[in-house]
């Protein structure tokens, strides 16, 4: 039996541990302190509930990170000193170059690994592959229903309840992207560290009246061939800003420890 620990518990640590597979049990959960006694009630008394990476008393073979990018600066370093294997949903934080930097050297000086989720995206295998031979052009589209980007820097551009077609409200790098717009920080950061690069990646991002789902658009050119990777994605039932294949990517990463 492999044992994980989740680094949050909010929809979708709930989603991976409802779908965690066989040969594969949650051993703990750490949370802010302040939700430790709440998560201590929704789990099994076998699974420890802590704040800090230094109170568990396990020893997990996985660590997964679910806590949004303010989880991830906290914990990552704890884990990777204690030489676990870190699988990372919120790569948006990476567009932090001291904070991958730092979390590099820390991995290195301990032999620890840092495994990168593709979370809400497809076609990350295909794109790391495709860079041996050197990528040429990598850009990003992405185009939600307006209210996909309330509350962010897009309505600095217009009111969005407002628009009639689909507007243009940023182009420039995936680096920026990451920065600027927090709900699309983990798809820029990932596309960007599978292919080129964060500053050589370029995104554009569309507020469109016309949509329904939040649609991801990859296109990839180099020495290979060309790519284009197109997700239309469904959101978590219980928080409509999850996406669903976020979720599964970090249960794959289970999966994957169950059998190994």
């Amino acid at each position: 039996m492999k044992t994980v620990v989740f680094i949050g518990y909010g929809a979708m640590a709930q989603t991976v541990h409802r779908l965690l597979p066989q040969g594969v049990r949650l051993g703990g959960v750490v949370v802010p302190s302040a939700a430790v006694a709440e998560i201590k009630n929704k789990l099994d008394a076998s699974v420890e509930v802590v704040s800090a990476i230094a109170e568990l008393q396990l020893e997990p073979d996985l660590v997964v990170e679910m806590a949004g990018q303010a989880g991830l600066k906290e914990h990552a370093g704890a884990v990777l000193e204690r030489c676990w294997r870190l699988a990372v949903i919120s790569v948006g934080a990476l567009a932090d170059a001291d904070l991958l930097d730092s979390l590099q050297r820390v991995a290195e000086q301990h032999q620890a690994q840092i495994q990168l989720l593709p979370g809400a995206v497809a076609g990350m295998d295909g794109l790391r592959a495709a860079r041996t031979l050197g990528l040429e052009q990598v850009t990003e589209q992405g185009r939600k229903p307006p209210t996909g980007w309330k509350g962010s820097d897009a309505e600095q551009q217009g009111e969005l309840d407002t628009l009639t077609e689909a507007t243009v409200f940023f182009t420039g790098t995936a680096r920026e992207a990451a920065q600027l717009f927090p709900a699309n920080a983990n798809v820029a950061a990932t596309i960007g560290l599978a292919g080129i690069g964060m500053d050589a990646t370029q995104v554009q991002l569309i507020a469109d009246p016309a949509v329904q789902r939040n649609t991801h658009t990859i296109y990839a050119k180099g020495d290979f061939g060309e790519m284009t990777v197109q997700m239309k994605g469904i959101a978590l039932a219980d928080n409509p800003k999850t996406s669903t294949l976020a979720a599964l990517s970090a249960v794959r990463a289970c999966r994957e420890l169950a059998l190994s």
